[in-house]
């Protein structure tokens, strides 16, 4: 069974789907990518019941009173990550990227940012957010254990704390620096995310794991390749904002745009070469054969998501 679990996760780190759709001018800056990783090399499959998901979402985001844009199509994005799993994992997961997608919005650009993510962590549902959260804890939050609970509390605290940083920033004029930027990147595009691949897959993963360096490593890494081709994709949308890693690479190395894409997109080889080392480290040898084949599905998901962020990234209106 071990050696099943070994043979599962290299096929994903080595597999090399047909190539990628184009997309918005900002995210095809991102295509040399497809070249330089073999694990991006071209897109992942597609889950058969997309549709569905998209149809389940859509619903969803109507009943708790938030924007349902299809043409940003934040099903399609989890329908690639999921495409081996039921769609309900796929959908479930679709409707946090959309409350999160909200809610980073509303962070940068609405009026109560600050005081709507304090009153959703106080549990109040005055807001669309916040009743959309509250409806999604309800469902995520059954099946899973107060360590888990706890653990995406602290994570969720973590985005609270660096929104907080980063508007702080804003009203001071200060760009973060690159030593401080990667942690506090991974702080706000929601950290509790890897959390939600665990309930949405239905499994939960021994929680000595998530102290373990491969595993942090491989979620660590994860995270930053999808914020940083986020970064690269985003940047004309988030025009003046230093929250932005190819702006701060423009600001403290003195590059012109076109370098810093440049030299984003070679930190971005070499984070993709770390999540596939820290995949190849992590301690299946531990595990008994259905703890092995859970952990292998929870790192077999985070090893898809940056593949199928690209892909999303280069066809969703979001950044066209």
């Amino acid at each position: 069974m071990i050696t099943s679990v070994r043979t599962a996760l290299r096929s994903v780190l080595h597999w090399k789907p047909p190539a990628p759709r184009s997309g918005g001018p900002a995210a095809w800056a991102l295509l040399p990518l497809t070249e330089r990783v073999p694990a991006l090399a071209a897109p992942c499959r597609m889950h058969p019941a997309v549709y569905a998901i998209e149809a389940a979402v859509i619903d969803w985001a109507r009943r708790t009173g938030l924007r349902a844009d299809p043409g940003v199509g934040f099903h399609r994005i989890a329908g690639r990550a999921f495409a081996g799993f039921d769609a309900a994992a796929a959908a479930l997961f679709a409707q946090w990227l959309t409350w999160l997608f909200h809610l980073d919005d509303e962070m940068d650009e609405g009026q109560g940012r600050l005081e709507i993510f304090q009153g959703m962590l106080a549990g109040a549902s005055s807001h669309p957010l916040e009743a959309a959260f509250a409806d999604l804890w309800r469902v995520t939050s059954a099946r899973m254990s107060d360590l888990w609970r706890a653990r995406f509390a602290v994570n969720l605290q973590r985005q609270h704390d660096a929104c907080r940083l980063e508007a702080a920033n804003r009203a001071a004029g200060r760009i973060p620096t690159l030593q401080q930027y990667p942690a506090l990147r991974r702080a706000t595009v929601g950290p509790y995310l890897y959390d939600l691949v665990e309930p949405c897959l239905r499994v939960e993963v021994p929680p000595w794991l998530h102290g373990c360096e491969p595993w942090r490593e491989l979620v660590d890494a994860c995270n930053d390749v999808t914020a940083w081709c986020n970064d690269v994709a985003s940047r004309p949308k988030e025009a003046g904002d230093g929250h932005n890693l190819v702006v701060i690479a423009m600001h403290e190395l003195g590059l012109n745009q076109r370098q810093a894409v440049a030299w984003v997109l070679d930190r971005i080889v070499e984070r993709c070469g770390d999540m596939r080392e820290a995949a190849g480290r992590l301690p299946l040898d531990a595990f008994g054969p259905r703890t092995a084949r859970d952990v292998s599905k929870v790192a077999c998901a985070y090893l898809a998501a940056p593949r199928a962020h690209l892909d999303w990234l280069m066809e969703s209106a979001r950044y066209a």
